[in-house]
């Protein structure tokens, strides 16, 4: 999911230089979504535990199902879809995890499944649910992957992610900082053994720096949080920058679509209809809101209230929503 956003690069931040306020032990949800340091990537304490429980979606796929719910002790901020693809040669990560204890984990599934070695790890994105789990796999020395602007915006917001983390859980509890050693500009292809991938970095979407994975042998498609499911979306990046980017994903016509959060088994087109539908809305009512002079805290109450039954936490991510559109969308 989301957390502390910057609005895109293209209109003016009249927040930019405001400095960050120093929370309490434990940040209110009035303050994560003020700041957007959101909940759900914000576990209260890290453990290790068992391998977690993947399921094999494809030949050589493997997926953890992350819960639909915000980050706790007893979900270890397990809360996204990641999972690992098996070659012949070697293995790819994607993603590694939302803490040090959620990357053992999944470690520990992957060398439960295969002894080949561990030679990527993809970062499909910044939040914290997707890469602080990367620390569990450096002494696997692998290739770490990310958007072109991923190291950017970790140097620019990693070290805010580890220090509430580290308040929350204890001291190196949320694991280093890993950034990425081979970026993503536009398409890249990476073969693990008979099993090629082809990896896009995408323009402003759900964050300025998502990377999508395509399967080629077996037409699986892996957008991360480009694609949400049942769980309301978070905005990060660019509303119509990822309204545009939707019907590029469906021109790939994949035999199925994992999404970053939501069931493993998916009508995609179906899903991204519903996702349009959301961001569609949002985006109008917004522009409406803008035009009728309401200010932002009147429309982040109103906007987009028809979608409240479809989605699960709509009531803790929607404001936030409405905020990060509001300051996109009135620059227009």
């Amino acid at each position: 999911m989301h957390q502390f956003s910057h609005p895109p690069s293209s209109p003016p931040n009249p927040l930019q230089n405001v400095p960050m306020p120093k929370f309490s032990a434990c940040p209110t949800r009035r303050q994560t979504l003020a700041y957007g340091f959101c909940l759900c990537c914000v576990p209260t304490r890290l453990r290790a535990d068992a391998p977690a429980s993947f399921q094999e979606v494809a030949p050589g796929i493997h997926i953890r199902r992350g819960r639909d719910e915000d980050a706790s002790e007893t979900n270890q901020d397990a809360i996204a879809n990641i999972g690992f693809i098996v070659g012949d040669d070697a293995v790819l990560v994607t993603d590694p995890g939302g803490s040090l204890a959620d990357g053992f984990s999944v470690r520990a599934a992957i060398r439960a499944a295969t002894p080949r070695p561990i030679r990527y790890v993809l970062l499909s994105h910044i939040h914290p649910d997707h890469i602080f789990g990367a620390g569990a796999f450096l002494a696997d020395q692998p290739i770490f992957v990310g958007h072109r602007n991923l190291r950017q915006s970790l140097a620019a917001r990693g070290a805010f992610y580890q220090s509430h983390l580290d308040t929350i859980l204890g001291p190196g509890k949320a694991g280093p900082i890993v950034q990425p050693t081979l970026p993503v500009a536009d398409q890249l292809e990476l073969n693990l053994g008979r099993r090629r991938l082809t990896l896009s970095a995408h323009a402003p979407a759900h964050t300025s720096t998502d990377v999508s994975l395509f399967d080629h042998a077996t037409g699986t498609l892996l957008p991360a949080d480009l694609l949400f499911v049942g769980r309301i979306p978070s905005l990060d990046g660019s509303l119509p920058g990822w309204i545009v980017q939707l019907p590029a994903l469906v021109a790939l016509n994949p035999a199925r679509a994992i999404p970053g959060h939501g069931p493993l088994s998916v009508d995609f087109r179906t899903a991204v209809a519903d996702l349009t539908r959301y961001l569609v809305t949002l985006r109008d009512q917004t522009r409406a809101a803008l035009e009728a002079g309401r200010d932002i805290n009147a429309a982040s109450a109103t906007v987009a209230q028809s979608e409240r039954p479809r989605w699960k936490l709509f009531d803790d991510y929607n404001p936030r929503n409405v905020i990060e559109a509001y300051k996109e969308l009135e620059w227009e």
